[in-house]
């Protein structure tokens, strides 16, 4: 190799490292404050952080061709028929693309009750959001008690363990 050669790959493999050295969107953690929120449902119903203060929030990050959020789903609505009255509320935020006629689509076939919005992708860095599904379990004072990747049975038992706690405070 030409010593020209060698120095431009030297400075491109420098400028590689740096780059990936960039902090990436930072992981919101269990102690901080949730993040605003100002989006519109699917049924055109406009939804900040303050509608749910004083209940027990939890934030559903999906997406429609995902499995594992398909699964998450009955437990949700379960956990909602169980404690709504209690004070519990869960928001929908489907993280599909394009359209939200398929997220329409999905709702209606999975019977989903709770209101369901499309998040953009500024709010996803701003939740830190990963992968799907993604489940914040937000206090009565907007602060962020529990974070759950993925979904299992051992998720959705620790989920509403979470949530019986928050709403007996």
């Amino acid at each position: 190799m030409k010593a020209r050669s060698i120095r431009s790959y030297g400075l491109w493999i420098v400028v590689s490292l740096l780059l990936s050295a960039a902090p990436a969107a930072a992981l919101l953690q269990k102690g901080q404050p949730a993040p605003p929120i100002n989006v519109t449902t699917i049924s055109g119903q406009p939804v900040t952080l303050a509608n749910y203060k004083g209940h027990v929030l939890v934030l559903d990050f999906f997406a429609t061709w995902c499995s594992p959020c398909r699964e998450a789903i009955p437990h949700l609505l379960s956990l909602n028929r169980k404690y709504g009255k209690q004070g519990l509320q869960i928001l929908g935020m489907s993280v599909d693309d394009g359209s939200d006629r398929v997220v329409k689509s999905f709702i209606a076939e999975r019977k989903i009750s709770y209101p369901v919005t499309m998040v953009d992708e500024d709010l996803q860095v701003n939740y830190g959001l990963r992968s799907v599904p993604t489940i914040f379990v937000i206090s009565k004072k907007g602060i962020v008690a529990e974070r759950f990747q993925g979904y299992s049975d051992e998720v959705g038992r620790a989920l509403e363990n979470a949530v019986k706690r928050l709403l007996a405070e």
